[in-house]
């Protein structure tokens, strides 16, 4: 196996650096995480999780933590409601014996992200360690964090997100808009902050599509409500607005302006002093994205492949992309670590780009007149 005897670092710990570490460790790999986060207890923000059969299941199966999964899955979580602006249901899978939803079984980022921490060997994860820099030493990279501590590793693997740092030092390829930016807004005892809106997504999600807009939803275990807005805007909107995004009542204006012919019930979601918004702008890398392999450094996630969450893909091609990288790193046929990688950067890019392809045929088709129609006619296989 060529990563015996080498110490392996993955920087960041969401849910592909941490099922990684998991089918690292099975195969009785060195390997430590170093994660930004202060400890374990840090809240996870984000809305809810669907794990695909091939990809984000198929990776707990091998990692041998489906009990864990269906300890804590919410099974009434993924049901959808389509809206329009006014309200008007086109699609309420609550009143179906059978639901889309019941294909990818959905399960918070919290309970997710513990189930995987349990999993690991002590100390594997070192916490409040936020990656700055790197340089190479010996025949591999030290790593200096925020902690003013710096760490060795044979092969670093940067799965640190979409404004990964790791990246850079594999490939200049930059990340290209999509088009449209959304903004996001997390509303705590959403049963109590924001209750019509509560009651109607019945512990579900909502699809709100009208006039070339986006408005989607859902609520988690601990009764957060969280939700984005997604608009066809420039890609420097967000700087160019004057809209401080810190201050809830100028989103709140720029919302009642800019979706002014949707129902007032959905100014709810910013009447509530109880609600954190963010603005995220969407990008996604070339379909056609390559680079020279290097013999002790590669990516996975979002930091190799970031793309908008209109398939719900994100968290999934991650997991996939940590059980096929453990893979290659495993297989006696190789050598070295550089074939190895080069084996796994192969299969990965091809298959992001496959599904950055579709991903992005559905921002635009939400994004676009008659998205309703045409949502529902992608449910019917149409």
């Amino acid at each position: 196996m060529v990563i015996e005897h080498k110490k392996i670092a993955i920087v960041g710990g969401g849910p592909g650096g941490l099922t990684l570490a998991r089918l690292l460790q099975m195969k009785g790999a060195d390997v430590k995480v170093y994660e930004r986060d202060a400890h374990k207890n840090v809240r996870v923000q984000g809305a809810t999780l669907d794990l695909h059969e091939e990809s984000g299941l198929e990776a707990l199966r091998r990692a041998g933590l489906m009990e864990g999964f269906t300890a804590n899955y919410r099974p009434d979580a993924g049901k959808l409601k389509i809206l329009d602006k006014d309200f008007k249901v086109y699609l309420d899978e609550h009143s179906l014996l059978n639901s889309h939803s019941e294909d990818r079984p959905e399960i918070d980022r919290s309970p997710l992200r513990k189930i995987l921490l349990e999993s690991l060997q002590p100390d594997t994860v070192v916490w409040d360690s936020h990656f700055i820099s790197m340089e190479k030493k010996d025949n591999g990279w030290l790593l200096h964090c925020k902690n003013n501590k710096s760490y060795y590793a044979d092969l670093v693997i940067g799965a640190e997100g979409a404004r990964s740092k790791i990246r850079s030092y594999l490939t200049g390829i930059q990340p290209v808009y999509s088009g449209v930016t959304m903004v996001e807004g997390n509303i705590a005892n959403a049963e109590i902050n924001a209750l019509e809106i509560f009651k109607w997504a019945n512990g579900g999600k909502i699809f709100a599509l009208d006039e070339s807009k986006s408005l989607l939803l859902s609520i988690k275990g601990d009764g957060t409500l969280t939700f984005y807005t997604g608009c066809n805007v420039d890609e420097n909107w967000v700087r160019e607005s004057g809209i401080d995004f810190s201050k809830k009542e100028q989103v709140f204006e720029w919302f009642k302006n800019e979706f002014h012919t949707w129902d007032k019930r959905w100014n709810e979601l910013f009447e509530s002093e109880n609600v954190v918004i963010i603005p995220r702008p969407q990008y996604y890398y070339p379909l056609d994205q390559a680079w020279e392999t290097q013999s002790d450094l590669t990516l996975l996630g979002d930091a190799a492949h970031v793309m908008p969450p209109y398939a719900g893909e994100g968290v999934n091609m991650a997991m996939q992309d940590a059980f096929e990288l453990a893979e290659c790193l495993a297989d006696q046929k190789f050598r070295t670590i550089k074939e190895a990688l080069k084996q796994y950067e192969k299969n990965m890019l091809k298959r992001a780009s496959e599904m950055t392809a579709a991903t992005l045929d559905n921002t635009n088709l939400i994004h676009a007149e008659g998205a309703v129609d045409h949502l529902l006619k992608m449910f019917n296989g149409e």
